[in-house]
């Protein structure tokens, strides 16, 4: 009888143990560098969206969000999920425009100036964003829309003349060619160390967002921001699609519902901060400036220059892009 006690106490034993540890195999664990501060409204949408994939999934994806450049820089986020050494990432499409035109759609002044027509130009980059990614081992899973991009500068500007010899943050291909054709003096930052190029005088003007702005408390440097709402740069969550792969269909499609919802979150709370950050700057004592209609012919000048070389670039999927987009527009 006792050797019965014991060997069912040791078969149930061993059957606990198999189970815990088939438990413990199901459970998939992912890293998502993100390269903006916790508090940035894209960091928080990306928060809630690993909240709810834990929560569709029943805890067997946990993804683990590193903000602000903590895990990678914001230039190695798209490698590091390319080779894999992260799962999953968030990156600005722009960045990496040099790799592949195709990237720098978004980052043309004024060819989508609005969230209506970001949102349209979206449509039309995403077949074309999905092949190229695709063609390089990721999967595209939602992208949103900073708010619009405006000029901030040390002192007032009516034209681009103003603009000449000027330190100019580029975090961008475009922003660095937009410093090429203004004549200012490009210096490339990423976001997590703008704050302290600002306050050392390594930066006096650049082209961003009012949540940049904000974030990176641009105010204490800077006392001017020109409104121009030149173009609406987007964020995209990448994922390794061999990483994907491996997943059960069921979390598969939990994953992809999952960022559906944040890319329709995402881009309402982008729209509805827009205004908010304007005035939590002019708060700060940062001077929120109607730019000069000199100042608006000069950029669409700079604007036009761009997109005649971006077409150049990227022939026929550029073509298709611009086509699709000119098409929406007269829906």
């Amino acid at each position: 009888m006792k050797h019965r006690l014991f060997a069912l106490t040791t078969c149930t034993a061993a059957l606990t143990l198999a189970l815990a540890g088939g438990s413990a195999l199901a459970q998939t664990k992912w890293d998502l560098p993100a390269a903006y501060p916790a508090t940035n409204f894209h960091t928080e949408n990306i928060t809630q969206f690993a909240k709810d994939v834990d929560a569709a999934t029943g805890g067997k994806l946990k993804i683990t969000v590193h903000a602000n450049a903590s895990l990678f820089k914001a230039n190695e986020i798209k490698r590091a999920v390319q080779g894999g050494q992260a799962q999953i990432g968030e990156i600005l499409l722009v960045n990496y425009e040099n790799e592949n035109p195709i990237f720098g759609a978004d980052g043309l002044p004024f060819l989508a100036a609005s969230y209506a027509d970001s949102k349209r130009l979206y449509e039309a980059q995403k077949p074309v964003l999905d092949k190229v990614l695709g063609s390089q081992g990721m999967k595209l899973l939602y992208a949103v829309a900073w708010p619009p991009q405006g000029i901030y500068s040390k002192k007032e500007i009516g034209s681009v003349a103003d603009l000449r010899g000027i330190k100019w943050r580029a975090y961008s291909p475009a922003t660095a060619k937009i410093a090429e054709l203004v004549g200012a003096q490009p210096v490339t930052i990423q976001a997590a160390e703008l704050s302290q190029a600002l306050a050392t005088g390594v930066v006096e003007s650049y082209m961003s967002s009012g949540s940049t702005g904000y974030d990176s408390k641009t105010y204490e440097s800077l006392k001017y921001f020109y409104d121009t709402q030149a173009w609406l740069p987007k964020n995209a969550i990448i994922v390794n699609r061999k990483a994907f792969d491996a997943l059960d269909p069921a979390t598969q499609a939990a994953l992809t519902k999952a960022a559906a919802a944040a890319e329709q979150r995402g881009w309402k709370i982008s729209e509805e901060k827009n205004d908010w950050y304007k005035k939590a700057l002019a708060e700060k004592g940062m001077k929120i400036m109607s730019p000069s209609p000199k100042l608006m012919a000069d950029m669409r000048q700079v604007g036009g220059v761009m997109l005649a070389d971006w077409q150049k670039k990227t022939g026929a999927d550029g073509e298709a892009i611009i086509a699709a987009f000119n098409k929406s527009a007269k829906k």
